[in-house]
């Protein structure tokens, strides 16, 4: 049995591993796409910064996951554009980078928090000229101060995914709505490894 428990958690480090690999894969693919013309003077004139706030739990039993633990999450982004007007009818759109550097404020086991930093891939349909539905993921380490039991190192990685909504309110602030997949775990590099395995509601204002 302790065999079997030892396999499955090699497999489950190789299986986040190879997560992480094919994100910075896709992230690199859509940077070294750039133009070396536009390398030359990156465009950041159609790039947007927004904060975010919103409630996160992860549920046990889902996966791996232990314990209960909510948060009050608070996520400065900036957005950078990587390709614009892509396609056309319903899917046209753009490409871009989001990096965030997000608070975790733990309410639940602990009072305490989780910073991290994000690198999604993130594309934005464009279609309508209202509400632009988009959809990103990717990852980043987490540093934990918060003590909650089944984690067992205080450097994690994280990779999440999800859904958004951006309705134009404004020439410079539109609203933002999200709903994410988060994934915490420290790969197996400790013991304990207990992931938080998440859901987020996040709502936000661009500017």
């Amino acid at each position: 049995m302790s065999n079997q428990k030892s396999l499955w958690k090699k497999q489950s480090s190789s299986s986040h591993a190879a997560i992480f690999f094919l994100v910075f894969l896709l992230t690199s693919q859509i940077i070294m796409r750039t133009d070396s013309a536009d390398a030359a003077a990156i465009d950041t004139s159609k790039d947007t910064w927004a904060v975010l706030g919103g409630y996160g739990q992860s549920f046990p039993g889902w996966g791996q996951t232990t314990q209960r633990v909510e948060t009050i999450d608070l996520v400065p982004r900036y957005n950078h554009v990587i390709f614009d007007d892509i396609g056309s009818g319903w899917y046209r759109g753009f490409h871009s980078i989001l990096i965030e550097v997000p608070v975790h404020f733990v309410v639940s086991p602990d009072t305490s928090a989780m910073i991290g930093m994000n690198f999604l891939a993130c594309y934005t349909f464009t279609a309508d000229q209202k509400i632009h539905p988009y959809l990103f993921g990717g990852g980043g380490p987490v540093y934990s101060f918060a003590d909650v039991p089944g984690m067992g190192a205080e450097l994690n990685g994280n990779y999440q995914f999800g859904i958004g909504l951006e309705y134009e309110m404004a020439k410079n602030y539109n609203l933002l709505l999200e709903m994410r997949y988060h994934h915490i775990s420290n790969g197996g590099s400790e013991e304990p490894n207990d992931p938080l395995n998440s859901c987020k509601l996040l709502v936000g204002v661009t500017f």
